[in-house]
């Protein structure tokens, strides 16, 4: 993690979701700083995409506070860059792949988009960045899941956001993709200092990148390094139930998590899905 300034790009002080007598967590301090890749992980139904809604402006604390830079998040900030959860473009549509990762640099702006050259040079260049520059012209309902996925991650770094927010980026990707859209990302955020929360079932593929990991469940959270958090008698504690990490060829596992918890490892449960995380 490279740090050249010590403000932190995003702060969130005693922030607290309810969704009517559920608390899905309270009173939440994080710090990010410049540069640095948070990984946020947990069960199902424990607010990690709500987490990022809150970040982009699009949904409302209970209590306490969220600002990027120094200020009240909103919607359609344009020094966040974000990529969500895999969903296909509809059949129908005419949407290009160039098309898409120019939203992150118009999408903003009323009316008709219209491209300077130098958007198209920056468009270009997060083409290539992604690998996508071969299919730039294709309409996107006619790439695979994983190409799609691709094209989102151009869409997101386009503008060279301050923050990076990820919501299971790699889901559809197989494992020399997610390889090289986290390498991808990682680069990023090393070449421009952006800050990085990244939500994911499986730290694995990113393991390597993670400077901290905000591990949600049963309506607590821990914030720490890897090392720090990804331990039995850590999380056992927040389950309240006997649960194992091990740690073998640079993969982590969990064991014993209850039904409705989250695998560090989807080789080793049942995969984490949908979007009610």
């Amino acid at each position: 993690m490279t740090t050249e300034s010590t403000s932190p790009v995003l702060s969130l002080r005693q922030a607290t979701l309810r969704f009517g007598q559920r608390e899905l967590w309270g009173g939440l301090d994080l710090d990010v700083a410049p540069g640095e890749f948070v990984a946020v992980i947990g069960p199902n139904g424990t607010g990690k995409t709500s987490l990022l809604k809150v970040i982009l402006g699009q949904q409302q604390l209970t209590s306490g506070s969220v600002t990027l830079m120094g200020e009240p998040v909103h919607d359609g900030n344009r020094r966040i860059g974000y990529i969500p959860q895999q969903k296909l473009i509809d059949q129908t549509s005419p949407l290009r792949a160039r098309d898409l990762v120019a939203f992150g640099l118009n999408g903003h702006r009323w009316g008709l988009p219209i491209s300077s050259a130098a958007d198209k040079r920056r468009i270009d260049v997060a083409l290539d960045a992604v690998g996508a520059t071969s299919y730039a012209t294709a309409p996107v309902s006619s790439l695979s899941g994983g190409e799609q996925q691709r094209v989102r991650v151009g869409q997101s770094i386009v503008g060279d956001p301050r923050l990076l927010l990820c919501d299971e980026p790699l889901l559809s990707l197989d494992l020399n993709h997610q390889r090289g859209v986290s390498e991808l990302i990682d680069q990023q955020r090393r070449r421009l200092n952006t800050a990085v929360v990244f939500v994911t079932h499986d730290v694995n593929p990113i393991l390597a990148m993670v400077d901290r990991v905000l591990y949600l469940a049963g309506g607590t959270f821990r914030v720490g390094t890897p090392d720090e958090v990804l331990r039995s008698e850590v999380l056992s504690e927040m389950y309240q139930t006997d649960v194992d990490v091990i740690r073998t060829r640079g993969r982590i596992i969990v064991v014993g998590v209850p039904d409705g918890g989250t695998p560090i490892d989807e080789h080793a449960h049942h995969a984490e899905g949908g979007a009610s995380s």
